[in-house]
């Protein structure tokens, strides 16, 4: 049975004497006389948390450290696990997650963010004073143990303890479950709790970091670059969004974190660098949502003298890569709040591939685009799509593409060749000019990655930029322009949001699930 919060919950510990004495007595005696808690220690956090600062404070007048230091182990408890033996001396460190009291018999659980491993503790190893300060201890500490290994009669894996070491007391006691919508705002706004708790959440943040690795492998071994480019910068262009903007008092100027990575990347390839990466974050002061963050990560990958087509080859390749690594397979699951299947998705190559107004006539009727913008939007709302009377031609034509198209998509789909007003740093076709050399890859309801063949002619370009019209309108930046004039290669050009990709590899349906400490609204 697991003890509640105020029961005994821990190890024993090293040998040091405790300032009372035991010779005579036929149980473990009372804890000694505490230090007086803070003066407010009480009110912050109930009767609970005052009983843990009691058994610290007791802990300290025993002479035993209740916060310690360096404690030697053999790696993490995955690593202890993996050397294992039957009668060799192990030493591991970690939580107690679990206490089973069977009278002078105790099994505890050591864990870490890899594992648990099983902890006998057996009161006739130790005497009084050490049985005695083992009661000061509750789930949650932290605790580091040394002792042989072996197997239980059920097959169990477990340290038989001759030492104990107090490593960190919690003075608040752990959430016993997480479930349901109630505790979901807790989860992300305590995020060490939920990793504690939470073994589904563990599984998908350690995920990321695998993922990120995995892309930076293969990325360079296919010969590209990773470099660092600036957060800070003088123009927030690459993107249509508004910006995050601060002060810079040495200079006396204005500066903004960087909406997109794209336009120093392509500098590099005026430089003369012709494959260049670089995965860092974004900043764009913008709405919320479950697929939105205004802290997000992107890479950006360029290509000289490639196209859309060799950059989409890439990223299936890339993606179908890290399916198998994260998942062992290309099938993919996503789960709803309560645990349970909600979509299954597809990742076997080829992906399928279909130009935009393709899709737009198979959802919206083969007529659509010959319509006048008055039939559009009359037609639009009769399907369901909201439309504005201040929208432009192409932005209702998105909007309807958006809802009827992108949302209903679950396996891999690149949509083609959009039309050039929504992709203003894209290469025109050469066949039909109102359209660019562009994908949009969207997988399970969501934009996973564009990719380019991209603009390189700097009068086109800043045309392009100029002519862009809407809400939120690319900000002009003439050394970025300066540059092209001296020549950039011809180059195909990747985006891929991490934030969505990890959501997708690791079947998370809320961008905050991915995001070790999202962004929140703050308390009153």
């Amino acid at each position: 049975m697991v003890s509640s919060d105020v029961d005994l919950a821990g190890g024993a510990l090293t040998r040091v004497p405790l300032p009372f004495s035991l010779a005579d007595a036929p149980s473990p005696p009372a804890m000694p006389e505490a230090e007086p808690l803070p003066p407010d220690a009480a009110s912050h956090g109930g009767e609970l948390v005052a009983r843990r600062r009691e058994k610290s404070a007791a802990l300290a007048a025993a002479g035993i450290a209740p916060f310690g230091g360096r404690f030697s182990v053999d790696g993490s408890v995955a690593d202890v696990r993996a050397a294992f033996a039957e009668g060799k001396t192990l030493r591991a460190a970690g939580r107690i997650t679990a206490h089973r009291d069977m009278g002078k018999s105790h099994f505890l659980d050591l864990s870490d963010a890899t594992g648990r491993i099983q902890v006998y503790v057996n009161a006739k190893g130790f005497d009084l004073e050490q049985m005695a300060a083992f009661g000061l201890l509750d789930l949650g500490d932290f605790l580091g143990v040394e002792g042989e290994g072996f197997v239980t009669r059920t097959g169990e894996w477990t340290i038989r303890a001759a030492k104990f070491t107090p490593l960190a007391k919690a003075l608040r006691p752990l959430p016993e479950k997480w479930h349901g919508l109630a505790d979901v705002e807790q989860r992300y706004r305590q995020r060490y709790l939920d990793l504690v708790s939470n073994e589904e959440s563990r599984r998908v943040l350690l995920a990321r970091p695998r993922i990120v690795r995995a892309i930076r492998e293969f990325l360079e071994a296919r010969g590209f670059v990773e470099v660092e480019t600036p957060i800070l910068q003088a123009v927030a262009s690459g993107a249509a969004a508004r910006p995050f903007t601060t002060h810079h008092n040495a200079y006396d100027s204005d500066l903004h974190l960087r909406i997109a990575l794209e336009l120093n990347l392509k500098r590099l390839l005026v430089g003369g660098i012709p494959k260049v990466f670089e995965m860092g974050r974004n900043f764009r002061n913008e709405g919320v949502s479950r697929r939105h963050n205004p802290e997000f990560t992107m890479l950006e990958a360029y290509w000289a003298y490639a196209d859309f087509e060799m950059m989409a080859d890439l990223v299936e390749e890339m993606i179908c890569q890290l399916a198998m690594l994260v998942n062992g397979s290309l099938g993919i699951e996503t789960r709803d709040a309560e645990g349970n299947v909600a979509k299954r998705l597809n990742l076997t190559r080829p992906w399928r591939r279909a130009r935009y107004r393709d899709l737009i006539a198979a959802a919206a009727g083969d007529d659509w685009f010959t319509l006048d913008l008055a039939a559009q939007k009359e037609r639009a709302r009769a399907l369901g799509v909201q439309i504005s009377e201040a929208m432009e031609a192409h932005e209702v034509t998105q909007q309807l593409f958006e809802k009827l198209v992108e949302e209903k998509t679950l396996d891999p789909l690149y949509v083609t060749h959009l039309p050039k007003e929504l992709v203003p740093l894209a290469k025109q076709n050469v066949e039909d000019p109102s359209l660019v050399d562009v994908y949009e890859l969207i997988i399970n309801g969501q934009e996973i990655s564009p990719g380019y063949s991209e603009l390189n002619d700097p009068d086109v370009q800043r045309a392009r930029l100029l002519e862009q019209s809407g809400g939120e309108t690319m900000a002009l930046d003439e050394d970025f322009l300066l540059a092209l004039e001296h020549g950039m290669p011809p180059a195909g050009g990747i985006g891929v949001g991490i934030d969505r990709l990890v959501m997708l590899l690791a079947g998370a349906e809320s961008i905050r699930d991915v995001i070790l400490f999202p962004h929140m609204k703050p308390k009153a």
